[in-house]
């Protein structure tokens, strides 16, 4: 979807599944802003078992040759979309700052160039997730804060506290650089249920008038998507142009959990 024509419809550039393709476009619509940094903070959850958060993360970031220091929030057995529930705990609020301090004591913070975090085990997690951030900004003014508001899922709905949605509605909304919502997440963060793409553009556009975000990644559209039966499918939305891209979904027995991660 691109700008709004004087007529009010919308232009539509579409990608679909190819070799390449889907990252082709996303590289095509950040143009000029996300080029691959040299390290990322990464600040996520960890599962013993499976892959979520920097379980899933970590590795193909470093694939990619981008150096990767992962900060855990918390610790589980599973992801917590298990049926029989998941044991663990999460990472003591004041950890993560700490983390942060040590590694810019020995003088490596200012070589990081993008903070990325995700699932938070607690409200109080947020405030401190926004803290590292400051402190990183302030080693490396040029460093991308990239927020992953993990909150649920389009089709279980939300699965972490009132307080962690609304921290993401206010403080994430605000001080993120990119925001990466589902369509679930984007509702709860603009206070609307997209559910067509003109709608999840108009909210995404919302967001990024709302705050510092230069981008918004809505990384499952969902219900909300051209054709949510066959394909999985995202878009990148900017001030003034947006990006779809969709690859064909595929059976599972058991739909895996942190392939967006």
């Amino acid at each position: 979807c691109g700008p709004a024509p004087r007529d009010g419809g919308w232009l539509i550039y579409s990608y679909t599944h190819m070799r390449f393709g889907p990252a082709r476009a996303f590289a095509l619509g950040a143009r000029g802003f996300a080029s691959r940094p040299p390290a990322v903070l990464s600040i996520q959850s960890h599962v013993c078992y499976g892959a979520a958060g920097n379980s899933a993360a970590v590795f193909p970031m470093r694939r990619l040759g981008v150096e990767v220091w992962p900060v855990n929030t918390v610790q589980f057995s599973n992801h917590t979309q298990y049926a029989e529930g998941w044991e663990g705990l999460p990472t003591p609020t004041e950890q993560i700052g700490l983390l942060a301090k040590g590694i810019e004591r020995i003088g490596a913070l200012g070589r990081c160039s993008a903070i990325l975090s995700g699932y938070l085990g607690t409200e109080e997690q947020g405030g401190a997730v926004l803290d590292v951030v400051r402190r990183v900004k302030a080693a490396n003014p040029a460093a991308i804060y990239c927020c992953d508001p993990v909150m649920g899922h389009p089709a279980k709905g939300c699965v972490v506290p009132e307080g962690v949605q609304r921290h993401h509605a206010e403080a994430s909304a605000a001080s993120a650089d990119v925001l990466c919502p589902n369509v679930l997440e984007l509702g709860v963060m603009t206070g609307s249920e997209p559910d067509t793409p003109q709608a999840v553009v108009r909210a995404a556009r919302a967001l990024l008038g709302a705050g510092s975000a230069r981008l918004v990644l809505v990384k499952h559209l969902a219900h909300a998507g051209l054709s949510p039966d066959d394909s999985f499918e995202m878009l990148l939305v900017g001030h003034e142009e947006a990006w779809h891209i969709a690859t064909p979904l595929l059976p599972f027995g058991r739909p895996p959990v942190g392939a967006r991660d």
